[in-house]
């Protein structure tokens, strides 16, 4: 059966490894053309080993600018842009961080990053009819990421954002997703292991680290259905439900859990 991706242009961020290499991967399976986008210039040898139908650029997409060049170059290669995976992302600094420039940081590439490509996306995506946002957040942008203050209210952010994508312009034929996983093998897991690594014990502790490869299909299995909620670990859904069902029962018991893997 033909994917309903076959044919569809895509640009992915954050895609010289990771989920944004797998994402890239699996969406050329699919039948996509596709720009990988990182800061990294690696991103060009793994666009070579995806073959034809992948192009790589080099450039900072937390920027007005850099934005601006990514969509010129996707125009210039694709013909346009059906899909934006916006996916790149850091970790942070640990806890309440130490100076501005931390949290400026992690702001322009968490979440400015994602406003900037809807605001220049969003319009051409009303006139063509169609467009699709998909936002790699995390499960910290339901849950909490214990042991990171700017990583938790960043992905909250990516959420919320997604969120309002998806219903202010569902009736000009504009979808959105978020991703919202725990953990997986990728390198910034192991980013999160930094300051003490509390972040990456809450994280390796919850449930199962997927590889990236395997949230890539169940990802685009989503985006294929128009999914909004992409959980590639279905115990989130419990989770949110508890925290939601009695938020000081779950501020206390987050609390717990925290003071215990301090003390691992």
């Amino acid at each position: 059966m033909t994917s309903p991706l076959a044919g569809k242009r895509a640009v992915v961020t954050g895609a010289a490894g990771g989920i944004g290499a797998a994402m890239s991967a699996e969406l050329i399976a699919r039948g996509a053309t596709v720009v990988l986008a990182d800061l990294s210039p690696t991103a060009g040898g793994t666009a070579a080993e995806l073959g034809p139908s992948a192009y790589a650029w080099t450039g900072d997409v937390s920027t007005v600018e850099g934005i601006a060049a990514l969509i010129e170059f996707s125009d210039d290669r694709l013909g346009g842009i059906d899909l934006y995976f916006a996916n790149a992302g850091i970790i942070g600094p640990a806890m309440l961080g130490e100076t501005d420039a931390d949290w400026d940081a992690i702001i322009d590439i968490n979440m400015r990053a994602h406003i900037r490509a809807a605001q220049a996306l969003v319009p051409r995506w009303q006139e063509a009819g169609s467009g699709y946002f998909v936002a790699t957040a995390s499960a910290a942008g339901l849950l909490t990421q214990i042991g990171s203050a700017a990583y938790s209210v960043t992905k909250h952010a990516s959420v919320g954002f997604a969120e309002w994508l998806a219903m202010t312009y569902r009736d000009d034929g504009i979808r959105a997703s978020a991703i919202c996983p725990m953990g997986v093998n990728t390198n910034l897991l192991d980013d999160a292991g930094s300051g003490g690594g509390t972040a990456q014990k809450a994280v390796t502790s919850a449930g199962t680290v997927l590889e990236p490869a395997e949230v890539a299909v169940i990802v685009l299995d989503a985006v294929e259905n128009e999914q909004f909620l992409i959980l590639p670990h279905p115990d989130v859904l419990d989770m949110y439900r508890m925290k939601g069902s009695d938020y000081d029962r779950w501020l206390r018991g987050m609390s717990r859990y925290q003071a215990r893997l301090s003390e691992q």
